[in-house]
């Protein structure tokens, strides 16, 4: 237990043998029970996990019958330990990459409710851009930004880490059943979680890496398509947030902002149709679309400063 809580980590793996004994090997003793999920590795790693089950009872294995994706392993973990009447729940990788050093600092905000969710940060000190490899520390930057965006949590950074503590409250009211399955979990939890009012804090955590672990991980694919999910998981919230739960008119500045975006881009493709056949530009062309363009990003910007105010309390670093 950790300070009178009962604690569970969730290891959710995908063809980790060569690094899942040294993860388990490293858990706090403070930590009541681990589940590794299995999520369909074609190597031996629920070998290894059987293993070090024998030597220490808090380990589970959960098996997933073909490979799922981290956030249905994660979610299968979550289901774990509600079953076992966790008061929080850890998720830790596979691939011995997160410090469990760090685990009491993300224990605490949730332990004493000062927060729901705690999730690591490896961007605070600075030290990650001297150990991530430069573009997926980039590609992290505008997820992150994005997720902002999507989520409301606008105190949130490093959205795409994946060390995180979920309390009792939180857990117990999540769909998980809902949860994105593939690698956009932590992006589609965050908007969950706002929609549920949930308090998240960010907690510095040590980055680790260059210990033989690999990653499938494809920034330029991954981007492209989490950047249709943002603006999925963005609409959800506004929808679920902001009309069905509570009106709030900053749902109109963000349509009218997009609309006059729309009508912006339709103003300068004429533009160019003109000028292609005329050869001059009209002015009074011109200053429709320099009015929408200053328009639209004014009334976005005030939608966001709305949104910010409005998710203000559900910073749970705030003492």
């Amino acid at each position: 237990m950790y300070k009178d809580r009962t604690v569970g980590v969730v290891i959710p793996a995908y063809n980790e043998e060569a690094l899942i004994a040294r993860s388990l090997a490293s858990i706090p003793e403070f930590v009541d029970r681990v589940v590794v999920v299995d999520d369909g590795c074609l190597d031996a790693t629920a070998d290894v996990v059987r293993q070090a089950a024998a030597a220490d009872p808090r380990i589970r294995l959960v098996r997933h019958a073909e490979n799922r994706g981290v956030g249905a392993a994660v979610a299968s973990g979550y289901a774990w330990c509600r079953s076992q009447g966790l008061d929080v729940a850890v998720v830790m990788g596979g691939d011995a990459q997160m410090d469990p050093a760090d685990l009491p600092a993300l224990l605490d905000p949730v332990v004493e409710r000062r927060a729901d969710y705690a999730k690591g940060n490896r961007l605070v000190s600075g030290e990650a851009w001297q150990k991530m490899p430069h573009v997926r520390y980039l590609g992290n930057t505008v997820l992150t930004f994005m997720t902002k965006i999507a989520s409301g949590y606008w105190h949130v950074t490093d959205s795409q880490s994946g060390y995180t503590a979920i309390g009792r409250s939180a857990l117990y009211l999540l769909p998980l059943a809902e949860i994105y399955p593939r690698y956009g979990m932590p992006n589609d939890l965050l908007v969950t979680l706002n929609i549920y009012g949930m308090r998240v804090v960010d907690v510095p955590v040590k980055p680790i890496y260059g210990i033989g672990e690999r990653s499938g991980i494809r920034i330029g694919r991954i981007l492209f398509s989490l950047s249709f999910l943002m603006m999925r998981l963005f609409v959800k919230r506004m929808v679920h947030k902001y009309v069905i739960r509570d009106f709030h008119p900053l749902v109109l500045f963000y349509a009218f902002g997009s609309g006059l975006l729309l009508v912006d881009l339709a103003l300068i493709v004429r533009l160019f149709v003109v000028w292609s056949a005329r050869g001059s530009i009209p002015p009074i062309n011109a200053l429709a679309i320099v009015f929408c363009t200053l328009m639209s990003f004014q009334s976005i910007l005030f939608a966001m400063l709305f949104d910010m105010e409005a998710n203000r309390d559900l910073n749970g670093g705030k003492r």
